[in-house]
């Protein structure tokens, strides 16, 4: 029974605050809709401790906001809020390439192109969260490669305020426009070109700071 060892309280923090945000970001969980802890605990099958500590962690974030003895609930998406997030993790992720590009390896490189044929394939499947679990693959890759543990932590914490528009766009029949960029990226990368990958990267995320721009 040695194996059997109680589950850390900061597990059941992370999972509670990892498949609430995924469900904000999905949709499922729709701008406007107020929470409470206890209907959250109770589908998760968890107590109310770790809900209320992720729920504090998603209003940092910007996911939830709360009002004092009042409400928590998901915040709208906001386009300048967006816009925000992608110019900032943009940024890393141009520190990210920059540092990356020469230390990446042959199984880097055919990480990243397998990701981009899921990519592809999502898109052409309509596939939208396909889509976005691929791309983030892909740019994962460089952010490992790099090693930059407070870039990877601001990229973790803002990217899903981008993918919540994201999934908007491309559900109301939206164009990705990252498919050849990616395509581009991986070249540049395999080439050893750190300046092209740059240019390419920095490419990609304006295209999502456009994103945002109003109709």
């Amino acid at each position: 029974m040695e194996a059997i060892r109680p589950v850390p309280r900061t597990l059941l923090r992370d999972r509670a605050y990892e498949a609430i945000r995924d469900a904000i970001v999905a949709g499922e969980i729709e701008p406007g809709a107020v929470v409470r802890d206890a209907d959250l605990a109770e589908r998760l099958g968890l107590s109310r401790a770790p809900v209320r500590e992720a729920f504090s962690r998603l209003v940092d974030e910007g996911l939830l906001e709360s009002k004092p003895q009042s409400y928590t609930r998901v915040t709208p998406v906001v386009a300048a809020d967006v816009r925000d997030a992608a110019a900032v993790v943009g940024a890393m992720h141009e520190l990210v390439t920059r540092v990356a590009v020469p230390r990446l390896r042959e199984a880097d490189l055919d990480e990243m192109r397998a990701a981009n044929e899921r990519f592809a394939a999502a898109v052409r499947a309509g596939d939208v969260d396909g889509a976005l679990r691929a791309d983030d693959a892909l740019h994962h890759v460089l952010v490992r490669a790099a090693g930059n543990r407070a870039a990877a932590a601001t990229v973790a914490r803002y990217t899903p305020l981008i993918r919540r528009l994201e999934r908007r766009r491309f559900g109301e029949g939206g164009t990705c426009r990252s498919a050849g960029l990616h395509e581009q990226l991986i070249g540049a990368c395999a080439a050893g070109d750190t300046e092209a990958a740059l240019r390419v990267t920095a490419d990609i995320w304006r295209g999502l700071e456009e994103l945002a721009d109003p109709d």
